[in-house]
């Protein structure tokens, strides 16, 4: 969510106080914004305030300089391609589409598969596990893909890029060295 400074600036001191008060459920720059503003108009601050603007700052400055690996970022990369892979082995096979049941499970699968690369983007190192046990789970299908390989090449061959690319996801992400161990 953005906020616009131009029109907090039309707003009077004691609307812009009600921003920085501590029960305030304006959103951080918002609130950022309105002590820069009451500061220029030589608002006096308490110490109270000054304390928690200055949170407000530092909340903000951390979480810009939150550096992910270049492992996350790749195998994230490979987990969208296989998701990619995954929608258009739907639109080659889309008759199989039959029922609703069918067209949730696909769409169901392909939000987790996407989530999982969002969430391997920005650095969580739990997920690698979830997506390991769920690629285990998924093992089970590979005498489903070796059948399916017999029956329409074109399907099976992107079913084993999609196992190849997932697997060098799972490799790069258990690359990434542990944040206790680069300490």
């Amino acid at each position: 969510m953005s906020v616009n400074k131009g029109v907090l600036e039309k707003k009077s001191d004691q609307e812009l106080v009600q921003y920085i008060l501590p029960q305030s459920k304006f959103v951080d720059d918002a609130k950022m914004y309105a002590f820069d503003i009451l500061k220029s108009r030589g608002y006096e601050f308490s110490p109270e305030e000054i304390e928690r603007n200055q949170k407000l700052i530092n909340a903000k400055t951390e979480n810009k300089n939150v550096i992910v690996h270049p492992n996350y970022k790749r195998s994230a990369e490979l987990i969208y391609l296989s998701a990619a892979l995954g929608i258009g082995n739907i639109i080659w096979k889309y008759e199989t589409l039959d029922s609703v049941m069918k067209i949730f499970i696909v769409f169901v699968s392909l939000a987790v598969i996407f989530g999982i690369g969002y969430l391997v983007s920005k650095g969580n190192e739990w997920i690698k596990y979830v997506l390991l046990v769920l690629f285990a789970l998924g093992l089970i299908s590979i005498i489903f893909v070796i059948a399916n390989l017999a029956k329409d090449p074109f399907t099976g061959i992107i079913n084993i890029v999609q196992t190849i690319l997932q697997i060098w996801a799972l490799v790069l992400l258990f690359k990434v060295p542990n944040k206790k161990e680069s300490l």
